[in-house]
């Protein structure tokens, strides 16, 4: 299946890309090379967004019809922040807020791919504290249960 075709967010492993050696290089810099993990966040007829890693790439048909995928069938396991046990380190993966609530927590430094360690929950499970960024925060629990993690071991 070429990227063109691809569904919006699936995760898809790039197989081959059939460009000339100068834009597989220049691809290859920026991280988009065979055995890449890559994700359509966005498509119009003529161009689709990509995201890889943490980074949004945009590319047109005649890049887009070049790159031979395959749908990844690993799935990441995700859970709400506020499902994290604690003393465990997780990746934050999405943050399902809308605008201001989203904005506020995203200036406070949880954004994609950020590692956070569950440090307490206080008795009655609201608020709870993690560390990120080399500084503790303490979040409502009704805020932690609309940012998605993914539990990476320590």
């Amino acid at each position: 299946m070429i990227l063109q075709d691809a569904r919006l967010n699936v995760p898809y492993n790039i197989v081959s890309i059939n460009l000339p050696e100068a834009s597989i290089r220049h691809l290859s810099n920026l991280g988009l090379k065979v055995g890449s993990r890559v994700e359509l966040i966005s498509k119009t007829k003529s161009s689709a967004i990509v995201m890889l890693k943490s980074s949004r790439l945009a590319f047109d048909d005649s890049i887009l019809a070049q790159i031979d995928v395959s749908e990844d069938k690993e799935t990441i396991e995700t859970l709400p922040l506020s499902e994290l046990p604690v003393g465990q380190f997780a990746c934050i993966d999405n943050i399902f807020a809308v605008n201001e609530a989203k904005r506020r927590l995203m200036d406070m430094g949880l954004t994609r791919h950020t590692k956070v360690y569950l440090r307490k929950v206080a008795p009655l499970g609201d608020p709870i504290e993690i560390s990120l960024r080399g500084y503790e925060l303490t979040l409502r629990k009704s805020e932690a249960q609309m940012i998605s993690v993914v539990k990476i071991d320590e």
